[in-house]
């Protein structure tokens, strides 16, 4: 559970002025502060109980986060399974390397992606939808991908809840924490080498797989530019998808893909695209994924060192299996008919 102990150091730094937020490093691998400070608010709580309460509250959290993920996961595909299936469905969810690594560092990617579910499931109308959404931007950033589907989808009103909720928490953060305000939106947030070596394998996101594939720790504009160009594709075939489950979980993988950094943990989108396919009634194919979500291939390579940078051709694909599958996701979805163009689209997000 390194990163709560990452966690425990910015609430006890936000706790004391956050002068230092941005200029500790914790534990043997020297993890740093990455959050906007706004997030450090949040943490200030972390630093009260002892380690082993906090770990055990994490743990029990981070299980339970997980039914709630599985369940808002159905919910967005149109499944409704009783008490037993989510039991055991949640089981499973937590032998998907994404959901168990989230797990087993004490990270908060489940609690993110139940906040932005549970916005997004709620009725369109109601008070204050797409606020939660925001905040969810606020601590982690990579969500505010979703103000810019519910801006395409037509949604606006919706979009500037988000907006107004993100930056909501840029005021916070800056009115109690001034001094780490400005660190963090002023450099620290342009400092992605600070979070991790981007061509390492826990790193999944299409920087670390071009990285790999070049054999290049930097691969600048031959990263940046295919970024871009996968952002305004998925950005594209989640707007035109028939389906909101569908949008939403396009929406989710484009984010992870263009984020410089996403780590193997960040992947706990996965549990939706699962039950997205088994809505569809693809049950092979849900199979296959939540297989390669269990698979843990990345960590089957030899990844001492520079070794990430010197795999073969067949070990690039045990070693970005998520990016590779998020990409094909963006494939198929610009290849189908949008809903404007099928029966579908009098019920598009139904």
């Amino acid at each position: 559970m390194a990163d709560i102990l990452v966690y425990r150091a910015e609430g006890t730094a936000a706790a004391t002025g956050g002068q230092d937020l941005y200029g500790f490093t914790v534990t043997a691998w020297h993890l740093p502060a990455t959050y906007p400070p706004f997030a450090a608010l949040l943490f200030v709580p972390t630093a009260w109980p002892p380690l082993p309460v906090l770990k055990a509250v994490f743990l029990l959290g981070n299980i339970a986060l997980t039914g709630a993920l599985v369940h808002h996961a159905c919910r967005l595909a149109g499944l409704r399974p009783g008490r037993a299936a989510l039991c055991l469905l949640t089981s499973g969810a937590l032998w998907l390397e994404p959901v168990f690594q989230t797990v087993l560092f004490g990270q908060i990617n489940l609690a993110l992606a139940v906040l932005v579910l549970w916005d997004l499931n709620r009725p369109d109308g109601a008070r204050g939808k797409g606020l939660a959404l925001g905040v969810a931007a606020g601590i982690k950033l990579t969500p505010a991908l979703f103000i810019g589907h519910l801006l395409l989808t037509g949604r606006r009103r919706e979009a500037a809840y988000a907006a107004a909720g993100a930056a909501a928490t840029v005021a916070l953060g800056a009115a109690v924490l001034p001094y780490a305000s400005v660190e963090f939106w002023t450099r620290r947030l342009y400092e992605t080498g600070r979070v991790g070596k981007a061509w390492i394998v826990d790193n999944q996101s299409l920087q670390g797989l071009i990285a790999r594939a070049l054999h290049t720790a930097e691969p600048g504009a031959l990263w940046a530019v295919p970024a871009v160009l996968t952002a305004l594709a998925g950005l594209y075939a989640a707007a035109r998808a028939r389906t909101r489950a569908r949008g939403v979980t396009l929406t989710a993988f484009t984010a992870l893909l263009v984020s410089p950094i996403s780590w193997t943990h960040h992947w706990v989108w996965c549990v939706p695209l699962l039950a997205l396919l088994w809505a569809d009634g693809r049950r092979r194919t849900t199979f296959a994924v939540a297989a390669l979500f269990t698979a843990r291939t990345m960590w089957l390579l030899p990844h001492q060192g520079d070794t990430d940078l010197h795999f073969t051709w067949w070990q690039q694909l045990l070693a970005g299996p998520y990016p590779l599958l998020g990409l094909g996701l963006v494939l198929v979805a610009l290849g189908q008919p949008s809903a404007s163009s099928s029966s579908a689209s009098t019920i598009r997000y139904a």
